[in-house]
């Protein structure tokens, strides 16, 4: 089957989203100090006390997700298993987020943060389901 062009640009375009997300992921890991040196002390805080399990939720969402796109973009059927277990890993971090913070995850992380949370989700969701769209057209295989 031909590829469609949209697979190409929704590809493209994920892959330079979620090497956002990698980038993000390495900064506050390898140069924390420099990288969230503009974020309150509380969320300063609320990064540095990240536990080991929620690390490890927070590298399977981004490195899932970058997999995805090149799995994507190698029309690979795997590339809607990587999406799954991005949308895993976000989900349990943002779940972890609301039930540590509760009502003041708001005020931790402000409003643009957690709307940008919800645009992850979104984006995150609308990969997921976009590629497996493409397994069962037989564009994946």
């Amino acid at each position: 089957m031909k590829t469609p062009w949209h697979l190409w640009l929704i590809g493209a375009l994920s892959l330079l989203w979620n090497a956002g997300g990698a980038f993000d992921y390495v900064m506050a890991h390898f140069a924390p100090d420099t990288y969230l040196a503009t974020a309150t002390p509380e969320q300063q805080a609320y990064y540095a006390g990240f536990p080991a399990w929620a690390t490890a939720f927070w590298a399977l969402g981004v490195w899932a997700a970058l997999a995805g796109s090149i799995l994507l973009l190698a029309r690979s059927r795997f590339a809607a298993l990587a999406f799954g277990l991005s949308l895993i890993g976000l989900m349990v971090n943002t779940t972890r987020l609301f039930a540590t913070a509760g009502a003041e995850a708001v005020e931790l992380l402000g409003k643009g943060n957690l709307a940008f949370t919800g645009a992850l989700i979104v984006v995150a969701l609308g990969l997921w389901l976009y590629a497996r769209a493409m397994v069962h057209r037989g564009v994946l295989r």
